[in-house]
């Protein structure tokens, strides 16, 4: 097991000690008390605020003029950018469960609002934003935030390109001199008109922008360390002051306070509305999700809690729709910037949304300088930027590239939503049609006992309905009155196919053929069907008993029945040999174990299985009861390989597992009832071994120290007892600190310096493990695990 330790600073990105941690790592009453929060200000303040302080500095200074840019955008007020990044990131920084992801207006919801403003009118555009705001709050109290991320990854990476591409078009336009357009088409014929005659003052700001943003990732780090987007618009904006005049500035329309409020509700059928709010809800949640998954790869504080997070942006949302902003959502931009430039918690998001208030209230005059061609060249390189080649190479690979462009077609011909549906509908279809596509092998594998050819059919993957054309395809080529092995290597196998293999089976016997149907799960016609409809997943042979997958019928092309271990011997050799034959080879000049492993020989007890091993991992060694006799009383049959384990093969530790319903256990308890509880340990061993000539009553004479430390109250048995275990459990444990012990004294003290040994308890009733720790078995959480996984005692 591996386990990452994330650096004490990144781990209070959402720890109490945070200003605005999320709710409920406070105080269970509700909001933490004065004093609570001066010391969480304290701590942060000594801790991370050096960290946060700069980091959002820089994250404001990449907010505002892409705020501004995606108002223009949008169509919406300038102002609606500035209050949308304020709110986004201070409500969202505060409620969110993503802490270093930064929330405000983002590209990629640009087209959406522009088609909303352009049906409902700007006034009923915040009020449809506020709706959705509070559609996300319904999503995430409800838990049903990640399921906004059941979206084709193509569909998703297809829609960010046709809003790229839709960007790029009108801000063409904006950069030649002119207004963008509501449609791709319509920005399209205007670009053409305007190519005749373009503004050269609008042009020369918006390509300067653009050059500086190409060449900026070419500069020294430390000119780097200034965002390039500040850069552009800043030069751009003084270049023009001086020697642009022409060139059309931003208007504000007023001060920023006055901007606030604006809300009408929208006028038009209930169903326009709804979708509306749908829409923008959904492709809000969706990309703040999808940000918040790729923001928790770039550091290693605590993941984000994506509930919470849909929560944090339906608060945001409501709020930047009742006070005239933007949807606001997680921006991957913003807050890659944020991890990159060092922040530790929530606190870097809350600030920048404070700065960015600050700047909007305090330096209207300054924001009305910006060239709007300005504000286009940054949306250009944007819109560029979500147009990402490694996406069409993926979709291309996966055989879904057909999707990617008729999804990108989509949202420019039609709309957004419609673009996106018709992407969707592609990728159901795609996912029906890989379902029908089952792979079903037909190959003669030679003769048969009775001298008939030998015919095996493999159907591998999901058996649905939608096979049946495949399967009964496949099934026609086999020649008539041969011997059949039919083998359904499947994760699932509806009715409709169990009943096309049974009616093949059925005509096949009756022309003079033998069919034999092996399949993985519980064996019968009953258990099969109940598999069937409640869609289990089978599990690979090699981890099933034989009664599992076996039918038990005639071996093939005889009539003798096939013993059980011919069958799983003949599965080995078909299917999990070749399978395994580059780890053997890696084996083949000796082994290496990593443990040593003793437990019973009780069949139900499976090492691999229960240590999910292979080949060469565990040396294991197994006795009647997991017993370890004392020197000389065994000639050294579990001492030895011990030893030969830790001096030769060098394993680092030692496993003793005990189970439940241990039958050496139980007979260990009926012998020391017959004798009587007062007998003694010479009592108990002489019961044990009642009949001398007996190997398995003289095996059991070795459970006497058992027994004995058993009976008087060792603290494993006293917890066993307590937490309600019956005395063959009960000694089954005390059995395994027994054996612990009895091999501490094998290896000696040296050895146990570089040994750890550990005990495991198997319960066989619901497959459960439980450790030794102290005087009790516990069960595995996960600090136990953990433990486990660094052997510690």
């Amino acid at each position: 097991m591996t386990h990452t330790h994330a650096p004490p600073a990144a781990h209070s990105a959402s720890s109490p000690g945070s200003p605005g941690s999320p709710a409920g790592s406070g105080p269970p009453g509700g909001l933490p008390s004065p004093r609570d929060l001066g010391r969480s200000l304290t701590g942060w303040a000594r801790r991370d605020a050096r960290f946060d302080v700069p980091a959002s500095l820089v994250v404001f200074l990449v907010a505002v003029p892409l705020s501004l840019g995606i108002a223009v955008a949008s169509g919406a007020p300038v102002a609606a950018g500035l209050i949308a990044a304020a709110v986004g990131g201070i409500l969202a920084g505060i409620v969110g469960g993503a802490p270093l992801q930064v929330s405000g207006p983002a590209a990629g919801l640009t087209v959406v609002v522009a088609e909303v403003v352009a049906e409902f009118g700007w006034e009923a555009t915040c009020a449809i934003t506020a709706m959705a705001g509070l559609l996300q709050l319904v999503l995430g109290a409800t838990r049903l935030g990640r399921y906004a991320l059941a979206i084709s990854p193509t569909v998703v990476a297809a829609m960010l390109a046709g809003i790229g591409i839709s960007i790029v078009l009108g801000q063409l336009n904006v950069a030649l001199g002119s207004t963008s357009q509501p449609s791709a088409w319509a920005n399209l014929q205007s670009i053409g008109s305007s190519l005749l005659s373009p503004d050269s003052h609008a042009l020369l700001a918006a390509t300067g922008v653009v050059v500086i943003l190409l060449l900026w990732p070419r500069m020294p780090a430390r000119v780097r360390a200034v965002p390039g987007p500040l850069v552009a618009v800043t030069l751009l904006t003084l270049m023009a002051a001086a020697w642009l005049p022409d060139a059309e500035r931003v208007d504000l329309g007023g001060a920023l306070l006055d901007q606030i409020g604006t809300v009408a509700m929208p006028e038009g059928t209930p169903l326009a509305v709804a979708g509306a709010v749908l829409t923008v809800a959904l492709i809000a949640s969706v990309e703040s999700l999808l940000s918040a998954v790729a923001i928790d790869k770039l550091h290693d504080g605590p993941r984000a809690r994506l509930d919470r997070e849909l929560v944090g942006q339906g608060v945001a949302n409501t709020a930047s729709g009742a006070l005239g902003g933007l949807p606001v959502t997680g921006v991957i931009v913003r807050s890659a910037t944020n991890v990159a430039a060092g922040a530790r918690t929530r606190a870097s998001a809350i600030l920048h949304g404070v700065w960015v208030l600050v700047f909007a209230l305090l330096l209207v005059g300054l924001v009305e300088q910006i060239p709007l061609a300005a504000l286009a060249g940054l949306l250009l390189v944007m819109g560029t930027g979500l147009v990402k080649p490694a996406d069409v190479r993926r979709s291309r690979a996966r055989g879904e590239l057909w999707i990617y462009v008729a999804t990108v077609v989509g949202v420019l011909a039609l709309n957004l939503v419609e673009g996106v549906l018709i992407g969707l509908v592609g990728a159901l279809l795609l996912t029906l049609w890989r379902t029908a596509q089952v792979k079903v092998d037909v190959r003669e594998a030679g003769p048969a006992p009775d001298g008939r050819a030998l015919w095996v059919v493999e159907v591998h993957g999901s058996v649905s309905f939608l096979a049946l054309p495949v399967l009964a395809r496949r099934l026609a080529t086999v020649p008539e009155g041969q011997v059949v092995e039919v083998d359904l290597l499947v994760d699932y196998l509806d009715p409709a196919a169990r009943d096309q293999i049974d009616d093949w089976r059925s005509r096949y016997e009756a022309q003079g053929g033998q069919v034999v149907v092996e399949h993985s799960g519980p064996a019968g016609e009953e258990a099969a069907a109940e598999r069937a409809a409640k869609s289990r997943p089978v599990s690979p042979r090699a981890w099933l008993p034989w009664g599992a997958w076996q039918n038990g019928g005639a071996e093939l092309g005889t009539t003798t029945p096939a013993h059980p271990l011919a069958v799983g011997v003949r599965e080995y050799h078909r299917r999990t040999s070749a399978s395994l034959q580059p780890v053997y080879d890696e084996l083949r000049e000796g082994q290496a174990p990593r443990a040593a492993f003793l437990g019973c020989v009780d069949s139900r007890l499976v090492p691999n299985q229960l240590t999910s091993s292979g080949p060469g991992d565990l040396f294991t060694i197994r006795t009647m009861g997991n017993l370890a006799p004392a020197d000389g009383d065994d000639d050294g049959a579990v001492s030895a390989p011990v030893l030969y384990a830790v001096d030769q093969l060098g394993v680092e530790v030692v496993v003793v597992c005990g189970h439940s319903g241990c039958g050496a256990m139980t007979a260990a308890v009926a012998s020391d009832e017959a004798v009587g509880p007062d007998a003694g340990a010479a009592g108990a061993a002489g019961a044990a071994g009642a009949d001398a000539s007996d190997p398995v009553d003289r095996w059991l004479r070795h459970a006497a120290p058992s027994v004995s430390a058993w009976r008087a109250q060792h603290p494993v048995g006293a917890s066993a007892a307590a937490a309600g275990d019956g005395e063959v459990d009960q000694l089954a444990q005390v059995n395994v600190a027994v054996t612990l012990d009895r091999l501490r004294e094998v290896l000696g003290a040296e050895r146990l310096e570089r040994v750890r040994l550990v005990g495991l308890f198997f319960r066989i009733d619901d497959g459960s493990l439980s450790v030794l720790r102290d005087d009790a078995f516990v069960d595995l959480t996960d600090a136990e695990l953990d433990r486990l996984a660094h052997l510690a005692g």
